[in-house]
């Protein structure tokens, strides 16, 4: 009877035993059905993270190339589901849009002048563009200095020949009196108020084609725009070449900034926020420096 008792015992023991290892292996099983809904949660996420809406940006003819690549790859991004508008208008345009609440994100090709950040305007720099110096391809002028630049536009100098081009009349093209080129071209040439110009167009793009067919013509453009261009050829600058390298370091002269402003009393949307967000990140870079312009953030 004691053996029995003590077989029965251990066949208790077992069947406990069991008992608890079967109900071990189902808590594994509800643990393991429970991660997966936090998997989904990671997923949904992501998925809220895509951004709906519009967002309206207006200002500066320069900058069409670098927020047209920024804009398709933030909606790409979104799934189409944001829509980035770009209205070139010319840097003071879009800085009075932005100031009088008619866009998002105003667009500018100069810094924001003093009286501008205490209207309570932020700029912030995207990128650095260098303003090339462009020529007829046929010109013989293949390098000036800044202030051989100065002195055509201002009148002083007239004629090629007076610093190594055929004897022919200089004519000068230039931007109107509101663009962000203009404005640091003549900055940086120190000819503000004084060019004497043959033409004074509304965009970038009427600039080039003027200088195109016009074999005595010099104006500026930015290097964003006239890298590949037929017909145009740009100066080096006291033997500096403009490009991505020479404006990053400085040692191209004629450069200027290219900056989003925003209303300091005014937040962004959602989405306009995002586009700001992304088109300052360096997730951006590349697509800045696709576009021809150099790209700032680290």
């Amino acid at each position: 009877m004691k053996r029995n008792a003590k077989s029965a015992l251990s066949i208790f023991a077992a069947s406990a035993v069991l008992a608890l290892t079967l109900a071990g292996c189902g808590g594994g099983n509800d643990s393991t059905d429970t991660s997966a809904p936090a998997d989904n949660s990671g997923s949904e996420a992501s998925t809220t993270a895509v951004v709906s809406g519009t967002v309206s940006t207006n200002g500066s003819t320069s900058m069409e190339k670098v927020i047209g690549s920024l804009k398709e790859q933030f909606q790409k991004d979104n799934d189409g589901q944001v829509t980035v508008s770009y209205d070139a208008t010319g840097s003071g345009a879009g800085i009075e849009a932005v100031t009088n609440g008619t866009t998002d994100i105003g667009l500018s090709s100069r810094a924001l002048k003093d009286e501008e950040t205490g209207a309570g305007l932020t700029g912030t720099t995207v990128a650095l563009d260098g303003i090339a110096v462009i020529v007829n391809a046929d010109s013989q002028v293949s390098d000036l200095s800044v202030e051989q630049i100065g002195q055509i536009f201002s009148g002083q100098i007239t004629n090629w020949k007076d610093v190594g081009g055929a004897d022919a009349e200089i004519a000068c093209i230039g931007r109107e009196a509101n663009s962000g080129t203009r404005d640091g071209f003549e900055s940086i040439t120190d000819t503000k108020d004084k060019c004497k110009l043959s033409q004074e167009l509304t965009s970038t793009g009427a600039v080039i084609e003027a200088v195109k067919n016009s074999p005595n013509a010099i104006g500026y453009a930015s290097l964003s725009a006239v890298e590949g261009k037929d017909g145009i050829k740009s100066l080096t600058v006291g033997g500096v070449a403009c490009t991505e390298e020479t404006v990053l370091d400085g040692t191209y002269q004629i450069q200027r900034p290219f900056v989003l402003v925003t209303k300091n009393d005014t937040p962004l949307s959602e989405a306009a926020q995002a586009f700001f967000d992304y088109a300052t990140s360096p997730a951006a870079n590349d697509l800045i420096r696709s576009a021809g312009a150099v790209p700032v953030a680290k």
